[in-house]
């Protein structure tokens, strides 16, 4: 079923996106008609206003995937299956014949001869007008301008279209004609076509590591793959072309010669260092400029004109070819298109770095299988699920082994016969070690319960000694006095800045994790609820007073409660941070959890396990602030209306 489900995760992307398409237009017509309805009856400012919208929600909701389904091409792919593997069959054409548009006005301005010999020229003009005179004498400083002045009529014979090899004009003549050959062949279409058996049996796209089909799987990509295989060949002869001459070969000799003498009299000198360096430094830059022009890449400015010309031919019958396809291209596939490397075929753009929610949801559902065996979880552990724990461990965990030593009396001794009787204190060490069997209880596991379990703990610790602090801070001058320059001091203090301090006392376990995240929670709990004591009114406890309300009553039944929301407020802020400091904590040192998954993504660049581990985050982060929005209405249902 899962692996059907894969296999459809196109068909299933498109029902999807018709469903959020229907779900966006009928929110908005709701909305818009609640609002009129309702546009007499409510008040600007009314907190009642906020409540329900259900509908506006549905619209955001709809709006966000829709969104992503088309800048991740997850609509491309739902509605235009092939579109993939056609664009990689055009974009075979456009590597192929890379180095022939490179030497062309295609995409860019200017010939290739003409941008190498303007920068050529310009460069020889810097070194002539730089050469240092005070590490030459005069002789090798008229060898050098020697030397610049043959690069410069090396330049300029390339460029005379007197000077142009006959096979190089022969080899131009060949390109030029086998581009119009195959424009012709595109031209005549691709009916008839039929892709190889081979090629139909790819997985679909995105379905596989490979993530385009690379071989092609329409007739129209058939065609596209056979005329980038022959542009291939083309490519080939316009790489060995060279612009060949006698007179430039003869200069080319001379240059070359006076250069080699002129290393050669400065590896035999016995200058000083500063002054070698320059002298070798100078050398290198006028032959690093004489290579570039040796090799005869330089044509006469109009040798490439019918080729140039031939090509944009091509180009022009390629887009003819593509027909529907550049429809495609320019609406449903936003970015770079795709590009052909080496081996394979990658999207380019928004669909490169945000993968697919039906791909997201394949790789979220691999990672909660919790068959271990079966390729399921991550890392050898599941990312949700249960395993059976030893009551021992879960005790051990809050008994420290330093309390036993605080127990009246010595731990037990052997006898004189060899036999070792534990008394009363080795049992308790045993305890506190979770070496004793108590039975077994079923517990949640993985690395979602891990992350979790490290947030809840510390959270719990913040909140019972923050909120007593902080509510004693409100009320006294010797607790506000004497803690505050301490939590101010390290309150400001950015989380990750202790990481590696508190990870490095306490190691990767756990409890450097939990101690880490309770000085979080902590800091936020003592400043809410010092806040939340001190703005109590001062008219009710002086009515409280008056009353004959004890210290202890005025602080449970007027302080706490007006503390409540501050307090409740703090919980909330506490959890967003906690949570985002316990994903950075897990990515520095950690070997589960949520955010050890996400740096190893990071690591690989698996860019959809990468938004996995995001979405989890983001959904636990929004399940956390739904529970507490829900323990605030019960709990201060008063908020908001006093």
């Amino acid at each position: 079923m899962f692996s059907w489900l894969s296999e459809e995760r196109a068909s299933i992307a498109a029902v999807i996106i018709v469903t959020l398409l229907l779900c966006l237009v009928i929110s908005i017509v709701i909305g818009l008609k609640q609002t009129a309805y309702r546009a007499k009856d409510e008040v600007f400012g009314d907190p009642e206003r906020t409540l329900g919208g259900w509908y506006w929600t549905l619209t955001g909701i709809s709006s966000i995937l829709l969104l992503w389904f088309y800048f991740s091409w997850g609509m491309a792919r739902a509605f235009f299956p092939e579109t993939g593997n056609e664009l990689c069959q055009a974009a075979k054409i456009d590597t192929a014949i890379a180095p022939i548009t490179a030497a062309l006005p295609i995409n860019s301005r200017y010939f290739k001869s003409t941008t190498l010999t303007r920068r050529n020229l310009e460069q020889l003009e810097i070194l002539e007008k730089n050469l240092p005179v005070d590490v030459y004498d005069k002789a090798e400083q008229e060898k050098l301008f020697r030397i610049i002045l043959q690069s410069k009529q090396i330049i300029e014979i390339f460029s005379n279209p007197k000077n142009q090899s006959s096979d190089s004009i022969r080899a131009f003549k060949t390109i030029q004609d086998g581009f119009r050959e195959l424009s012709k062949t595109l031209g005549f279409g691709y009916k008839g076509l039929i892709p190889d058996p081979e090629a139909l049996a790819q997985p679909k796209w995105g379905t596989d590591l490979t993530e385009i089909p690379l071989l092609p799987t329409t007739p129209r990509g058939v065609l596209l793959d056979k005329t980038s295989q022959d542009a291939k060949l083309l490519t080939k002869l316009f790489l060995k072309t060279r612009n060949n001459s006698a007179a430039a070969d003869a200069l080319i000799k001379t240059t070359k010669e006076m250069i080699n003498n002129i290393k050669e009299s400065n590896e035999a000198s016995d200058f000083e260092e500063e002054i070698l360096s320059k002298r070798f430094a100078y050398v290198k830059a006028v032959e690093r400029i004489f290579r570039r022009l040796d090799d005869g890449t330089i044509f006469p400015p109009s040798a490439l004109d019918n080729l140039s010309n031939s090509v944009n031919d091509f180009f022009l019958a390629i887009t003819e070819t593509r027909g529907s396809l550049n429809i495609v291209d320019r609406i449903f596939v936003p970015g770079d298109g795709v590009v052909k490397s080496k081996t394979q075929c990658t999207e380019q753009g928004s669909g490169r770095w945000l993968p697919k929610p039906t791909d997201v949801i394949a790789t979220f559902l691999k990672l909660a299988n919790p068959d271990i065996e079966g390729g399921g979880g991550y890392k050898g552990s599941t990312l949700l699920w249960w395993k059976w724990i030893q009551i021992a461990d879960i005790l051990a965990f809050f008994i420290p082994d330093s309390l036993i030593d605080l127990f009246p009396g010595d731990y037990g001794r052997h006898s004189e016969t060899g036999v070792f009787q534990p008394n009363f204190k080795d049992k308790a060490l045993a305890l506190a070690q979770g070496d004793i069997y108590l039975g077994a209880v079923p517990m949640l596991d993985g690395h979602i319960w891990d992350s979790l379990f490290r947030v809840i703990v510390a959270l719990a610790l913040g909140i019972g000694l923050g909120v007593p602090l902080g509510i004693y801070m409100g009320i006294s001058r010797f607790f506000k006095s004497f803690f505050d320059p301490i939590i101010e001091l390290y309150r400001p203090v950015p989380p990750l800045a202790w990481a590696p301090l508190v990870l490095t006392i306490f190691g990767i376990q756990d409890d450097g994790k939990i101690f880490l995240l309770f000085m979080v929670a902590f800091a936020i709990m003592v400043i809410s609820a010092r806040t939340g004591a001190s703005g109590t009114q001062l008219s009710k406890i002086r009515a409280s007073h008056s009353l004959g309300a004890s210290d202890r009553q005025i602080l449970r039944y007027v302080i706490l409660p007006n503390a409540m929301p501050e307090i409740l407020t703090g919980i909330r802020i506490s959890i967003g941070v906690c949570w985002g400091t316990l994903v950075a904590a897990e990515m520095l040192a950690g070997t589960t959890g949520i955010g050890f998954i996400e740096n190893v993504a990071r690591v690989v660049s698996n860019y959809e396990l990468i938004w996995v581990t995001i979405l989890i985050m983001g959904l636990l982060g929004l399940a956390f602030d739904i529970l507490m929005r829900w323990a605030i209405v019960k709990t201060i249902p008063w908020r908001g209306k006093g």
